[in-house]
Order: structure tokens, then sequence, then C-alpha cells
């Protein structure tokens, strides 16, 4: 229980700080856009890359990773279709809401609720590499072709990945993590320093959205924005609960693991995602803000129920 508490005060610590920074005005009107593309464009993707250079691939291709990825594809294809034909979505918005229904705050969240609850931090690994080398390049892609403008050709379709910090940085660290070598030093610590802005540049930024906003569910999207929280905090970890128990025959510890990483709420970095590229901004941050705050009694539900 003491991982459900220290990750929630650490993360609602830093958002309270920008909301501060916000409603102060220290940063000025561009302060939120400033952070956002600093993550963005430059932590982000050296946080990326360092994480995945010293990463174990193996773990990719581990039982308990497929029970995460059946949850998270059944939640954003459940939110993807009622999206597409009964809202009548655009692919942008469809993408943002698909990743708010199914991406797991792996990383500034997860980590510490795996070390206390579940007793390994590496237990999120292979998620986190799950969405960082498969889930986000093709997100990002499919939000950089459905950007407003001139018909995309063929050759721009293909090489959409190769031009996108973040896609690259996942690439990369993939690559040097295949490969087996060892960077050095003086070439990795600049990286590990800039990535360390990561995370506190999201919640700063997600901080500072949160001053003068309306009162979240108010919105015109309040109805794919409450199917969007439901499918993170409650469809994905039974999915997850069902396939585990069910089709895997998990057990114990292990059925606890991956219920309590489908139970994670939505990503922070999915309100720099939407920020970046103007797309239902007010939405993500939202989703991410109620499923937060909905994950804490089911986190500690699914403790109760699952853990020994």
């Amino acid at each position: 229980m003491q991982g459900v508490l220290t990750g929630f005060t650490v993360i609602a610590t830093v958002i309270a700080v920008g909301y501060v920074i916000g409603r102060r005005g220290y940063l000025g009107q561009d302060g939120r856009t400033v952070l956002t593309r600093l993550a963005f464009n430059v932590a982000t993707p050296a946080l990326l890359f360092t994480m995945l250079a010293g990463a174990d691939l193996s773990v990719v291709l581990s039982g308990r990773l497929l029970v995460t990825a059946v949850a998270m594809a059944a939640t954003a294809g459940i939110f993807a279709v009622v999206a597409r034909f009964l809202l009548r979505w655009r692919a942008d918005r469809i993408t943002i809401g698909a990743l708010c229904s199914s991406y797991v705050n792996a990383g500034n969240l997860g980590i510490p609720i795996a070390v206390y609850v579940l007793g390994d931090g590496s237990l999120v690994a292979p998620v986190l590499l799950l969405q960082q080398i498969v889930v986000t390049p093709l997100a990002l892609t499919v939000l950089d072709l459905s950007r407003p403008g001139e018909p995309v050709s063929a050759a721009r379709r293909l090489t959409t990945p190769l031009r996108n910090p973040m896609a690259i940085a996942s690439l990369a660290g993939v690559a040097v993590a295949a490969s087996g070598l060892t960077l050095p030093g003086p070439l990795l610590e600049p990286l590990v320093l800039i990535g360390n802005m990561s995370v506190p540049a999201v919640l700063l930024a997600f901080g500072i959205s949160l001053y003068g906003g309306e009162r979240p569910g108010r919105g015109e999207d309040r109805a794919a924005l409450h199917l969007s929280v439901a499918l993170k905090s409650l469809v994905q970890p039974a999915v997850a609960w069902v396939v585990g128990a069910g089709l895997f025959g998990l057990r114990g510890e292990a059925l606890l693991d991956v219920v309590v990483i489908a139970a994670l709420p939505a990503a922070q970095n999915l309100f720099t995602y939407a920020t970046h590229y103007r797309v239902a901004e007010r939405f993500a941050r939202e989703s991410v803000l109620l499923s937060t705050l909905l994950s804490v009694p089911v986190l500690f539900t699914v403790a109760a129920l699952l853990g020994p």
C-alpha cells in the first residue's frame, strides 16, 4: 500500500507546483508551451534512449507482457470503434482517445508502485518497452500523418517515424541494446542529465494547464471522456484479470503483477502528445486527471483482492 501512496504523492506534489506556477504566472503565457516542447523534442527522447539502450530486450517476449498487450489492445480497440462509428471522430482524435484508454503510466507512477506493492521495480520494464518500441512510434506516426496540409506522399508516409524525435530515440536505444554495446560515461551521462528533466517538465506543464480550466467532465466530449476513463481504470484491469487467469493460467503474484500494471492510470505524457499536435488537448488532460484519481481506489482494491 505504501507504494501506491508514495507514487501518487510524488505526482500530486509536482503537479501542484505546476498549478502554482500557472496561477502566479512565473513562466509567462508561454510557459506550458515551452515545457511541452522541451519534453517532446529534447528531454523525453533523451530519457527513452538511455532507458532502452540498457534494457534487456528479451523481456518483451514474456508471457505476462502478452496479457498486458491484450488488455491494452482491447480497451484501445473499444474506444476506437465507438469514436469512429458513433462519435465520427477523426483519426488524430481517435488516436489520442485510444491512448488515454490504454496507455499506462508505467514510468513515474508504475515504478514506485511496482517496487512497494509488487516488490520488484523491473516488472514494469516489459510494458515500458512495449509502449516505447511499438505503441508510441505507431501512434505518433498516425498523428504526424493526420496533420492538415498537402497530401502526403508514399515516401513521406514510410519515413514519418524517422523524423519524430521520440521514435528516433526509441529506435536508436533499441539498436544499442541489441548490439550489446556499452556507451562510455562522457557520452551517456549528459543524456541521462537531460532525460531527468522529462518527467518534471511533463508534470509541471500538466499542472499549469489545470489553472483556469473548467471542472473536468463538463465539455462537449464528456461522453467520450467517461468512456475513456472507464475503459482505462475499470475495463483494462478486468480484462487483464480474465485473460491472465483464464487463458494464461496465472495465479498468485503473477496474476497480481499484470492486474496492477493494467490498473495504472493514463500517462501524463499523453497530454504532451495532445498539446504538441494540438489535438484533443482538454480531453487528454481531463482523461489523465480522472483516471489518475480513480486508479487510487482501484489499485487498493486489486491489492486487497489479489495480494498475499
